[in-house]
């Protein structure tokens, strides 16, 4: 029996039941006043009472009454009842006649009881009360009371579930009425195409208006149809093979199905399949959604996916090519500044320069530390676009970092005469950092202040520490910063706008680097300037807690190394390179012997023994990597210093030579100062 067929059945019978309650009350009450002389009463056959003061008449139309009714005495002692009052509390007869009805009510509502037993029926009184089965389930009732001859109180009971089921499903069916009126209107409304079919014989039995504007065929068309009649599946075999599926699943997705209109033209559609019980039968609901511009959406993004990717190895080669461009760059800049380098080191030894020479080589050594910032900060530009700055850090004092920064930059705050006033903290501020990178900093800012500030100018540079911060700051006497400029100010390339007859160099990396830095650091570096009125730089990085106070240690005072003669080697395939810096070293004390490529490097090396090699690495016929492994292997060079004198200069650069073998790295042009204190490190240990 399917679901309406049996919420009809339940309509009906209550409905029925409802005639029957009337019909009683009507009857109790035309014989409690007198009205009529007899009644007729069908079980199952006729028969006619009289009420003559009898009372067996009356109690038969009672139990034949479908509503419980009870006789109580004025203490509410059941005296009478009918067997639907038996039935309804799940009780015999015997087992009622004789029980107050206190028995029946719930704990709950016995005060209710109470007071409605107290007006006892007169006037006829009535109220909803929760009554107790034998089986000590409750349910809702209405308890109507009216008063009999003889001190006797006629009860009716109405049992408010079973009403209460009846006005549930009445809702019920408003309900499914209504949701069957929704689904109406989205099925008409929807903008998918929607067909329903019987399950049986998989062909169409509804359609919506939709599936006739995505096709161009009617309602009436489309119904009868099979689905492979319109270009869904290949055959009827394939639509039978379908349906069948979907029996068994009760659910299929298909992708990028065809569908052909009605003119022929050819739909790619998605569609999804549901098999459900519908009253009696089941049905498939195919929704069908038009795909075509989705397809061409996602083959415009496959499109520029490919595109995107391709252009970003494209990037990648460029970057790369752009880095090995740099590298190289730096390289061949290197390699021609090493000699300068080493020529202007060597004159500065003679004891005869006059004052003009003194002046020229002044100049060209001051052009020469620009040149090599210059080919620095090209080498910077990639570590700073890749993020591969890496950090050396260690617990370092801020003060010693700063005064080395200002001994970099004191030649050119010389030449153009300014007035460096340098105040450092009175007590060392101890920070976790790396000591190169953060006197490139305070360089930088030194060197950008120098550059924008007049001849004459003044700079102040101060040290302090604020709660757990480090505060440095650069201040100047400068043209000062553009507003419009200054949010961009550490953006890579940035400078001021410059005039032909003021160029202040560089390349717009500096303050770039700055910020990196800083910021690796943890800390924070701002600017604030006004046109024409200087700027200020402010740096900020955060501080460690003071290093514990040491034994005081008496102090030995060493004697300096008895001067040796070591013997070095020079390896450079650039001749000049390798015969400045052969002289340079001559000059010093050391016996020196050059070569000029990487096998001949191997066999003087045998027959030379040197202390120290000075080898390059870009050589003819065996690059320096090569070179330094095959002297590693040889044991009797165990002891040799070898050091890389090369224009590469970047971190893989320093990476691969540590991993030949050599024992230090150095960026040509040659830093002769430090080389020195190198090659002074192997005198001290060999006496």
């Amino acid at each position: 029996m399917t679901t309406t067929s049996t919420n009809d059945r339940i309509l009906n019978e209550n409905m029925w039941l409802r005639l029957r309650l009337e019909e009683a009350e009507a009857v109790v009450d035309a014989i409690r006043n007198g009205i009529v002389d007899a009644v007729v009463v069908s079980t199952p056959g006729e028969s006619v009472y009289t009420l003559e003061g009898a009372d067996r008449p009356y109690r038969l139309l009672v139990e034949a009454m479908q509503q419980p009714v009870a006789v109580l005495n004025s203490e509410a002692v059941i005296l009478y009842c009918n067997p639907c009052f038996a039935n309804l509390f799940m009780m015999s007869l015997a087992t009622l006649i004789g029980r107050t009805l206190d028995d029946l009510v719930t704990g709950t509502d016995r005060s209710i009881w109470t007071d409605l037993l107290q007006i006892g029926g007169n006037p006829p009184a009535q109220q909803d009360i929760r009554l107790c089965r034998q089986n000590k389930t409750s349910f809702p009732a209405t308890l109507a009371l009216s008063v009999l001859p003889l001190n006797k109180i006629c009860l009716l009971v109405t049992d408010l579930s079973q009403q209460k089921q009846f006005e549930e499903l009445v809702a019920s069916k408003a309900a499914l009425r209504n949701t069957e009126i929704r689904y109406r209107r989205l099925f008409e409304t929807a903008k998918d195409g929607i067909l329903i079919l019987d399950t049986d014989t998989g062909r169409i039995t509804d359609s919506n208006p939709f599936m006739s504007e995505l096709l161009g065929y009617s309602h009436e068309q489309f119904s009868g149809k099979e689905l492979w009649e319109f270009g869904l599946f290949s055959d009827k075999a394939a639509n039978e093979a379908a349906v069948k599926e979907l029996r068994e699943r009760g659910y299929i997705r298909y992708e990028h199905l065809p569908l052909e209109t009605s003119t022929g033209r050819r739909v790619e559609v998605e569609v999804v399949a549901n098999s459900y019980e519908e009253d009696d039968h089941n049905v498939i609901q195919c929704n069908v959604r038009d795909i075509t511009e989705r397809n061409q959406l996602e083959l415009e993004r496959d499109r520029l996916e490919n595109q995107m990717r391709e252009q970003s190895a494209a990037l990648k080669d460029l970057h790369r090519r752009k880095d090995e461009f740099l590298a190289m760059l730096s390289h061949e800049l290197r390699n021609p500044l090493s000699p300068i380098t080493s020529a202007l080191q060597l004159l500065g030894h003679q004891g005869n320069e006059g004052t003009l020479q003194r002046q020229a080589r002044s100049i060209i050594e001051r052009q020469v530390g620009q040149l090599t910032r210059l080919i620095d900060d090209l080498l910077e530009v990639s570590r700073i676009t890749t993020g591969r700055i890496h950090l050396q850090q260690d617990r370092i004092a801020l003060n010693g970092i700063v005064e080395n920064a200002v001994e970099t930059v004191r030649p050119l705050m010389d030449q153009r005469q300014h007035v460096l006033t340098v105040s450092l903290s009175p007590r060392p501020i101890w920070l976790y950092a790396d000591a190169a990178r953060l006197e490139q900093v305070v360089v930088n800012l030194l060197t950008n202040a120098a550059k924008y500030t007049d001849v004459g100018g003044q700079i102040w540079l101060t040290v302090d520490q604020e709660a757990d911060q480090c505060v440095l700051r650069v201040r100047d006497t400068g043209v000062g910063i553009a507003s419009e400029l200054l949010p961009h100010i550490f953006d890579l390339f940035t400078q001021a706008e410059r005039s032909l007859d003021r160029s202040q160099g560089g390349l717009g990396i500096g303050l770039a680097l700055v910020l990196r830095i800083v910021e690796m650091h943890r800390g924070r570096v701002e600017a604030f300037s006004t046109l024409g009125q200087g700027s200020e730089f402010i740096v900020r990085l955060p501080v460690m807690a003071a290093l514990a106070a040491q034994p005081t240690q008496s102090t030995v005072e060493i004697a300096a190394p008895i001067a040796l003669s070591l013997r070095v080697m020079v390896v450079d395939d650039n001749v000049d390179a390798a015969e400045m810096l052969g002289m340079l070293l001559s000059q010093s004390g050391h016996d020196v012997l050059t070569v000029h490529d990487g096998p001949s490097t191997l066999d003087a090396a045998l027959d030379y023994h040197p202390d120290v090699v000075l080898l390059d690495i870009g050589l003819p016929g065996m690059d320096g990597f090569e070179v330094a492994r095959n002297i590693r292997k040889q044991a009797i060079f165990k002891n040799v210093l070898l050091i890389a004198i090369t224009g590469y200069g970047q971190d893989s650069d320093r990476t691969r030579s540590q991993e030949a073998g050599f024992d230090h790295h150095m960026v040509k042009p040659t830093d002769f100062n430090k080389l020195q204190k190198l090659l002074g490190a192997v005198m001290a240990k060999a006496t």
